[in-house]
This record gives C-alpha cells, structure tokens and sequence, in this order.
C-alpha cells in the first residue's frame, strides 16, 4: 500500500533538504561503527549555582560506547564524588549542590570520551564556571549641581559580573527614565547628558544591574541632580554653593558639540568575525548634537548596519575581515563639529573551510581524510586519533598524515579508528571527530518502498532513495516498469541518492525505480511522483481609500489544481477578522460596510492547498483631519509665564499626536501668527514662556496622522509689561577694514527681544594685555561701530551690551578682535627645489617670522612659469600659474610641468590683507619626458605591391627623439588582422616607402616616436595595395552582359506587378497574408514609447551585428593630426587657482586618452572599397 508524503516547493525546504544530501555517509546502527558524539554541552558553560550541573554527553555507536572523563587534563574518577552520577545509557554528568554543595568547587575544564572496542571519541573541552552577581560597592554618593545647558555624566562602574549584567536607569517608582537625543546611556551603563535642563533636576537617579543568569537584579544608591538656571544662579552660588561644585564655568550660551566618550580624536577596537560590531559617540554641545556615520574609503555594509541609541552607537552584525577599516563618527550642530576616527581590527577564531566527514571503507580500498580551517592569524592544525595525539598512537600501516590531510590506502578492519582534528589560534579551536569504519556490506535501500512524492509544477521535485552499502554502491534511476536508465540535463543525480528533477512538469509524473549494487550484491525499490498545477491568486485586492461610514470591498480570484481542495482565509494585520458582522464574506471577496477608523489596516487574502499557499494583500486606509481644538482660556497670567488650556476636537478616528500653539503679535506684526511650542497629543493645558512688551493671542492646531486641523478661534489678549533687555547681542566680531581701524559687528536684536522701547547698544573695546581702562560708545539700533587711528593687527577685547529705556542687558561676554591687516613686510627664504620627474617638483622654503606678517596668516603662494623648451630652443609668451598652501606650510607640490624645459619660480607669504614680497626667481629645469604623438601620419602612391608614408615631428617632443617606430599588419575580407610587422626609423627621417606588400591588401599601420625616456602615444592610419588591373577588368565586365542586364529587368517587372495586387487588395479592404501578419504583430521597428520608462524601443538594423570598428574614419587626404594638448593647472590651489592636500599633494586627476594596443583585432575605419565588394559578389 502506498504510503504519501508532500514536499514544499518554498526554497527554504530545498536548502534544508540539500543540506542534509551532503552530509556524511550514515551507517546503520546495526551494523558495527566507531563512537560518534551527538549531544555535549557548549564550549563556555555558565552554571547556575543554585542549581544541579548537567554536563552533556551523548553519542552513539555499536557496540554502545562506555563513556569516561577527565577535569582539569587529568582522569575525573566519578565513584569517588558522590555528589556526581552518570545518567543510565549515557555520559551526562549530574552534579548535585542542591542540598549543602557548592558550584565553585566544581569549576575547571571537563572533557568526554565516547569508547567501544573500534575506537574513541572526545568531546570539545567545556569550561565549567558558576556565573556571579555581586552587590555593588558601598559608596557616598554626593549630589549633583549643574548649570543649565552645561553637560553632565552619570557614572553607573556596575560590579563584575558573569555573565556581565544588563544595565538600565529607572526612578523610585521603577519607570524608565527617558531617554532621547540629548540624554542616552552609554554601552558602558552611564547616563550621558548632552546639556541640561531645570527639567532634570530629580533625586532618583537609579542605575539598575540586571544579571539574567541568576534572575536576580542589583540597585545602585539613588543619585540627585540640581539644575540651576541662569536666573537664580547668582542668588544661589553666593549661599550654597563653591566654584568646585560646578561642571564648568561658563554662562549659558550655544557652544560647539565636543565627544563625552570616546575620548581623544582616535582610538582602536579588536573584534572577531561573525560577532556583532558596536561602536559609540556620545557628544555634549548646545544645541543638542546629532551624530553621522561614515567609513572611510568605503560604504557602510548594506543589510548588516544598524543604528541604536538615537544614532550615538553604530551597529554591524556579522562582521568579516572586509569590515576591518577606519570609521568616524561626526557630532555636529549649529556651532561646528568634531568627529573622532575608531580603526577596527577583525580578527578570526578558526572557522571550517573542510570539517574531515565519517569515512566507510571496505576492505583493501583507499581513501582520505580533510582537515581544512581558517582564521586569522591562521590556526595551527593537529591530529588524534582515539583521543591520543597521532604522533604518540600504535602505528598503522595503511593511513599517511600529510600537514591538513590523513591518506588512507589498503585499509583492513584493524584501521577502523575515531580521529580528531584541532584547529586552534590564540582566540578559539574547533575540534572535529571523524571515524573511518571498515566494512564490508551488500547494498540496503533505507528509503520506504512505493512512498508518493506531490509537488507543484515548475518547482524541484526530490525523489529519495537513501542507501548504505560497503563498498559505495552505484546507483541507477530509471522511469516506469520498462523504462530506459536515466541520464541527461533534466536530471540531477545527488550524491546520496537522490534524484532531482530541478523544473517538475505535468509529464514528469509517473513511478520512478531507484537501483543499488556493489560487487557485493543488487536490491532497488520503487517511489511515485505526482505534480499538480500550482494555484495562483489571478485578481488580487487592490489599495483602497475610504472616508469613515463608507464600504469597501476586495476581491480575491484563484486558479488550482481540480484535485486539490482549497481554503480562502482573510486576515486583518496578520490576525483574524474581527468578529462583527460588517465584515461579510463571499466566495471571491470579502465586503466591508460602515467603515470605521478601526478598520483600517492591511487585508491578505491567503489560499491554501496542502501543497502550496499563495497570498495577496492590500491597505485600507480610513482617512480624515481632526477638528480644531475650542474653549481656549488664559490663565496664572505672570510677567514671564501664562498658563494656555483648550478643549479638543473630535480626531476622527486618528489619534492626535501633538498639538502646535501659535502666537500673534498684535502691537508689531497684526494678524501674523508664529510658532511658540507644540505639546503631546495627552495634552491640553501648557505654561507658556512670555517676553517682556509683547500683546500677545494664542490660538491652537491639532495634528494627526492625516494632517493639521484648521486654527482654533484666536485667545484673548495679553500684553506682558516692559522690562531691561535679557540678553545681548549675539555674532560680535572686531575686525579691521584698514591697517588703522577696529571694525565693530553684531546681530542686532530682533523683534520684541528688545523687552521695551529705546533700543541701544552700549560698545566698549580696549587693547588686549596692555592694561588700558575701556572705551566706550552708546549707539543706535545698528550692527557695527568703526574704531579709528588703531595700530595695526593688535588684538582687542571687545564686547557689546544691549540696552533700553529701562535699563542695562546682563553683562556681555568678551569676544577678541584685532585691528586691520597690512601687508607682509618679509619673502619667504632658502626657496628650494627638488624634481620629482619631468612633470613633478617639489618647493621647499623658510617660513617667514609671525610678526612680519602683519595679519592673519592665510599660507604661501608659489607663482611660477615657463620660460622656453629645452627641445625646442625658443621662448613662448610668459604665462604665469599660481598656486596655493594654508597654513604655516613650508612646502608644497608642482603638478602638470612640461618635460624637458626651463622654470622659474618665487614665494609670497598670504594674510588677510594680500601678498607680501616675492622671494627671488629660482630657476629648475624638467628631466626629458616621453614624447606626445607624431602631429600626422599621410600614406600616398598606393602601387601594387608599395605604399609612401610620411609624417611629422611630434607636437611635443618632451626632449631628444631618438627614433621612430613604425608597425603594420595586414586585415582581411573578415577584418581579422594578420601578422605584425616592426621597422625602426632614425629620428631625421620624414619619410619611408613600404615594398614587398601584397596586392589589393588593406593594412593597418601604428606609429609612434621615442625618446631616451620611452616611447609616446601612437597615431594608427589605414591604406589600401591597388590590384590587378586584368583582375579588376573581368569583374567589371559582368555589368555589360547582355543576359545580367534582361534578368535585373525581369526582376524588376515581378515585383511591380506584385506591388500592384497588393495595392488593389488593399483597398478593397481584403485581408491577405503580409496583412494578416502586420494585424497580428506591430511592426517591430516602429515602436511606441515604452509606458514603464518613457524610453523609444529598440531599433535594430543588419548593420548593427558588423564588428565594430576602432579607431575614427581619416580625412580624404589620409593625413591625420593630433591636436594640441597643452597640460592646463586647474583648480589645484585655493580660490581659482587649485588646491593640495596638507602634504602638498594634488587632489585633482589627469586623464588622458590613449590608443589601444594593435592586438584589439578588428580594427578598420573606412568602409569595404568598391573592387572588395566585386570581390565578394562574384
């Protein structure tokens, strides 16, 4: 009776399934056989020690292996432990400390051994430790005070624990304190924050240390933060506090992001492959920082890189030696940024490329065992045998140890042996057993007789035929009773048996016989296969939008085998429907009515066989905005602060995720609303932030998923009283516009930050370090005071107070300045210069002092020029390059030299103000240079068997020519070109005629010239032997025969009458054939435009399958010239004159384009000649 079995044709199964094909050949466990291992327990086992160890150890074998242990390298005699038993039929250890026993006592390394009378196998080594979770140490924990805006760390330094514990921060309540982009715990369990705020000020700063081996979880003494703002951090500091109990000093101002941890602008990190990579930034600054993440010299991995703790920590699982490389994290805001660079090391424990696989041999055959493994550095490869190193175990005349690889040869039943294989580095081993076994045994099939395969068309059918035998048994598959052997590419034969049929069609079904045999003996059994037609989903559910009370529908249309029965299942985000009769259900659709915002959400469609599931889904999406919020009322009205509530609006079944409050300006700005603060979706009341002389109404927005609902009715009216200015003007920089003159700058206040009437500014400057009292000016609403009849580029300490009717802004922070720039007074010194090559120098000079420069130091400017070519003897007109180098530099690089000339060059130090003196010339000169290609090549007086070439000197010689080169071969009727030919020709030579050619023969030549240097770029000309003019006279004739010219007529006359019948068919409206197929098929060459792309279809032409030719077709007059290429400097220093790295190197690239070797093949650029074409019809 057949039994019945179906195979999933999901790639998943396939994998799985060919896993287990290539996996070692299985002997029958009635037949003899070494150990093998099957079950132990993991490599670093962590123990609970309020529980019993169970040390794992399991395997298999005939007869049934006794199992020992060694702990610590050395024989663990498990009678003499009590504590210690042996599960019956097995070599797991149970360690009893549940009643007075202690896990540390049994701490140490532990290794199995699995032995009957044809060998032994050995477990890895299992280090045994109880895992650990410490209390915390006691310590006086002292409270935090932190200016508002300033950065703050909390250290959690948990115990040590094993393994190391989860770290998170909670309050007294034992709710998670949030965490965001400004505050976030670090990898090491502190709590980090970028800036504070009065918000932050609590005592329950917990750190927790959860140890999830022990269930057990450790807290740290609560640690209280007191946040000061700006307004009473005067009255406070004098009664409480001292300058030590502060994180810095500075007021609170906006300041450039800088790196909490790491610390330092590099670092380095080791980590192994196959682990998961995590890298942290964290970074203090105001505003808040946001990180970036790049690798430099290449991508971040796709598919392997994630980003946790709002972006501070990068994440790659799965790492390789590939991602080995230099990472930076950049931490930016609107001040500026830093970055800190982290060089990540991969590193590899050893990993198998070949684990040596269970070896059955007959007697007297050969065979090998394979040892392969990588890592990094490179693991050190070992072998045992029955668990004894092999150099130290009885010899055995039939195996040969050679490095990574056992030879077996000759092999008797006394070979049967377990042999290990330790692959070991200074990070891990990989321990492998591998037994050979030497049998001898007739073929068995293990696979059941008449099992039936079902699978769907067009998918891989598998049909099994597992066997055992020793020798290997061959095996053959045929189809059908008197079916043929099996062979060809519709099949593929697996090694373990298994026949596989990669694309099952309807054909394919039928009964298949599997048969083994060996020089032993023969046995074969027979399976059936069956392929149904797949089910498809041939109208699926479409996306659909639909306001709230409507109905909607999808529909879902399937296509299947008539002998399988289907089942139509509809979900609602993955789950069931909801049980509501609004949902109804038809045969191909599912309908839903009334619908509500609770509808909305993702509908599959799923059609099930026992065979095959295909699914469809589509997004209903209920829609609308919410109303605007009402009722808004102003209360707890301060000076400073006001107190806004509203009621909301119905959100129409989209929850409101935040609302926008906007303020109106009625004194300034009437009828414009601006920004003021926006509130969580929760919300409906918020104290408000007021400035001083501002009439102020609110109104309030409420925002959903789907959008912003219209304004609320405006608030009433409230008009906060005047006061002194808050703060002063921002931006304040002195610089001088001449050598006698401060210039004085800043950003005005805006808009009601004046807090009243009369707005002014009071400006104070005096000279830095000299001691003078300050000067200073009360002006008007503007943004820069001009300081007169200073000295030149001295620093100032400069600072600028707001004031008005009321009174003075705080005191101003001091900015420094300096008085105007003049120019340098000293040349750079010492200029010297070193040759690279002959397009390469490097500029060498002395920095001139800082106090000559009189300015800002901006860098040195090398200007420098041509003065004649060596080669050519004659002065050019002079173009001065010029180029660029910030900084203190004192050297830099000279791109783009012509070879074989003579330069001049001199240095000028920059600042603000411009150049200083130029150093005096200093003239170098450029070592020879490979030559540009000759300016033409002309071929003439073409004869049978000679062709004249000339040509012309190279443009740019680049030095001495030495010689010219010129090369040839002759091209074929096919374009294949022939053998190629070199001739050398003196350097005064401007011409050469070629004899001994071939008639009617075109040739390709390459020329090119040379110095001592090498040889320059090539110029190619094509040319053509004249032929046989008796020849070329019998192929004219045929043109002037009487009987060629009444066949071309007779032609001729057959296709008009054809054209005519086509025309009267036509427009009779009768179909005929070319109509027939021009109805059914477009006209392949006039094609629409495609709809998916907008791109025209392709047009294909004879004429686009003839090789491609190289090169460009010539001139009529043969003569080809290369233009000019003069090397230009673009954009190699700063401002328009280019730009180099900070060792002086370029950053721009040269391209040039070059002819390819004559070996490409091919290669011809005129069409074929008439005579050629003659040639061919004949």
């Amino acid at each position: 009776m057949m039994t019945k079995k179906t195979i999933s044709a999901s790639r998943a199964s396939l994998i799985l399934f060919l896993c287990q094909m290539i996996t070692a050949l299985e002997v029958p466990l009635d037949l003899s056989q070494p150990p093998t291992i099957t079950q132990q327990s993991p490599k670093d086992y962590i123990v609970d020690p309020r529980e019993n160890i169970v040390i794992q150890c399991e395997a298999k074998g005939k007869p049934p292996p006794s199992f020992s242990w060694t702990r610590n390298g050395t024989h663990f005699d498990i009678d003499k432990d009590a504590r210690v038993t042996v599960k019956p039929n097995s070599g797991t250890l149970v360690i009893n400390i549940m009643n007075g026993g202690k896990a540390e006592a049994y701490e140490g390394v532990y290794q199995c051994t699995a032995r009957n009378e044809r060998g032994a196998a050995i477990s890895n080594n299992i280090v045994i430790r109880p895992s650990r979770s410490p209390l915390w140490t006691k310590e006086k924990v002292e409270p935090k005070y932190v200016r508002e805006g300033d950065p703050l760390v909390l250290h959690c330094s948990p115990p040590v624990g094993l393994p190391p514990p989860i770290i998170f921060w909670m309050d007294n309540s034992f709710q998670r304190l949030p965490q965001n982009e400004r505050v976030s715990q670090g990898l090491n369990g502190d709590l980090y924050f970028s800036n504070v705020k009065p918000e932050d000020t609590r005592e329950d700063y917990i750190c927790y240390a959860r140890f999830n081996h022990t269930q057990t979880i450790q807290q740290k003494q609560p640690i209280s933060v007191k946040v000061f703002s700006m307004d009473s951090l005067n009255e406070t500091i004098s009664a409480n506090l001292s300058d030590t109990d502060f994180y810095g000093a500075k007021p609170l101002t906006e300041r450039r992001p800088t790196l909490l941890t790491p610390v330092g602008s590099t670092s380095n990190k080791v980590e192994l492959r196959g682990n998961v990579l995590l890298l942290e930034c964290i970074a203090e600054g105001l505003p808040t920082p946001v990180i970036r993440w790049i690798k430099e010299g290449g991508e971040l991995p796709i598919n392997r890189t994630f980003f946790e703790n709002f972006k501070k920590t990068l994440k790659i699982i799965e790492v390789s030696e590939a991602d080995s490389g230099k990472y930076k994290c950049v931490a930016r805001n609107l001040l500026g940024s830093t970055h800190h660079t982290i060089t990540v090391t991969v590193k590899a424990a050893p990993y198998w490329i070949t684990a040596p696989r269970n070896l059955v041999l007959s007697p007297g055959e050969d065979g090998t065992l394979i040892c392969r493994a990588n890592g990094n550095p490179k693991p050190n490869i070992s072998w045992l045998t029955n668990g004894v190193p092999i150099a130290i175990a009885p010899e055995d005349p039939s195996r040969k140890v050679d490095g990574d690889t056992i030879i077996f040869s000759d092999v008797q039943e006394r070979s049967s042996a377990v042999y290990q294989c330790n692959a070991s580095n200074e990070y891990g081993y990989l321990l492998a057993n591998a037994f050979v076994n030497v049998l001898a045994e007739p073929p068995r099939i293990l696979t059941p007789a008449n099992k039936l395969y079902q699978i769907i068309a067009n998918n891989p059918a598998l049909l099994d035929c597992a066997f055992f035998g020793s020798p290997v048994p061959e095996i053959e598959w045929f189809k059908g009773v008197k079916g043929s052997i099996l062979h060809g590419d519709l099949y593929v034969f697996h090694d373990n048996g298994t026949l596989e049929i990669p694309v099952a069609q309807k054909d394919s079904t039928g009964t298949y016989t599997c048969v083994a045999r060996n020089k032993l003996g023969k046995v074969q059994n027979e399976v059936h296969l069956e392929v149904k037609d797949p089910t498809m989903i041939i109208k699926q559910p479409e996306y659909k939008i639909i306001q709230k009370g409507g109905q909607v529908s999808f529909e879902c249309t399937i296509k299947h085998d008539r002998t399988l029965m289907p089942t139509i299942t509809w979900l609602k985000d993955n789950g069931e429907l909801p049980v509501d009769e609004r949902f109804i259900i038809h045969k191909d659709s599912l309908a839903i009515m009334n619908v509500t915002d609770k509808d909305d959400g993702t509908y599959t469609c799923v059609a099930n066989t026992t065979l095959d599931s295909v699914s469809a889904s589509a997004i209903l999406t209920v829609v609308d905005r919410p109303d605007p919020p009402f009722d808004l009322e102003l209360t707890d009205q301060l000076e400073r602060s006001i107190q806004l509530s509203w009621i909301p609006g119905y959100d129409n079944n989209s929850p409101i995720t935040n609302f926008v409050i906007e303020y109106e300006d009625a004194m300034r700005e009437p009828g414009v609303w601006h920004y003021q603060t926006e509130v969580h979706g929760t919300q409906t009341t918020v104290q408000l932030k007021l400035s001083p002389y501002v009439n102020y109404s609110f109104r309030v927005i409420a925002v959903n998923e789907i959008g912003r609902s219209q304004p609320s009715e405006a608030s009433e009216q409230y008009l906060t009283k005047a006061a002194k200015p808050d703060e002063n003007p921002s931006g304040v920089q002195g610089i001088g516009s001449e050598p006698d003159n401060l210039v004085i700058i800043w950003e005005p206040l805006k808009g009601f930050q004046s807090n009243g009437p009369g707005l002014q500014y009071k400006v104070s400057w005096r000279q830095k370090d000299v001691g003078d009292e300050w000067t200073s000016v009360i002006v008007a609403n503007v943004s820069k005071y001009i300081v007169s009849g200073t000295p030149t580029f001295v620093p100032y300490e400069i600072k600028v107070q707001a004031l008005n009717d009321l009174g003075y802004a705080p005191e101003p922070a001091e900015v420094i300045g300096h008085s105007g720039e003049d120019l340098p007074m000293v040349a750079p010194g010492n200029v010297q210069v070193h040759i690279v090559n002959s397009t390469l120098a490097k500029v060498h000079w002395d920095p001139v002092p800082l106090k000559t420069v009189r300015g800002h130091l901006q860098g040195y400017r090398i200007y420098y020029w041509k003065v004649q070519s060596l080669s050519k003897r004659r002065r050019r007109h002079v173009e001065k390059k010029i180029l660029t180098f910030s900084g203190n530099k004192t050297h830099g690089m000279l791109p783009g030299l012509e070879p074989y000339s003579s330069y001049k060059l001199n240095v000028r130090v920059v600042n603000g103000k411009g150049e200083g003196p130029a150093s005096p010339d200093k003239l170098f000169k450029t070592p020879e240079g490979v030559p540009s290609s000759p300016s033409f090549l002309k071929i003439s007086n073409p004869t049978l068997d000679s062709l004249t070439l000339e040509w012309g000197p190279p443009t740019h010689p680049n030095g001495v020519l030495i010689a010219y080169t010129i090369k040839f071969q002759p091209i074929n009727s096919t374009h294949e070109l022939g053998p190629l030919i070199e001739i050398r020709i003196p350097a005064n030579e401007t011409s050469l005629i070629l004899s001994n050619l071939n008639y009617s023969t075109r040739y390709k030549f390459y020329f090119y010239a040379q110095t001592s240097v090498g040889s320059g770029s090539q110029i190619t000309e094509e040319a053509v032997t004249i032929m046989d003019e008796a020849m070329a006279s019998r192929q004219v004739d045929i043109a002037t025969q009487g009987w060629f010219i009444g066949l071309m007529c007779a032609v001729a006359l057959l296709i008009l009458i054809l054209l005519i019948v086509c025309f009267i068919r036509r427009n009779k409206g009768g179909k005929y054939p070319v109509k027939e197929k021009e109805d059914a098929h477009a006209d392949p060459e006039i094609q629409p435009m495609k709809e998916d792309d907008g791109t025209f279809g392709e047009y294909s032409d004879a004429e686009d399958h003839k090789p491609l030719k190289k090169g460009s077709r010539t001139p009529s007059d043969r003569t080809v010239k290369k233009e000019d290429s003069d090397d230009s400097l673009v954009d190699y220093g700063e401002g328009v004159n280019g730009q180099f790295n900070e060792d002086g190197s370029f950053i721009g690239q040269y391209s040039g384009k070059k002819e390819k070797e004559p070996a490409e093949g091919n290669e011809s650029s005129e069409a074929p000649s008439p005579v050629n074409a003659m040639n061919s019809f004949v």
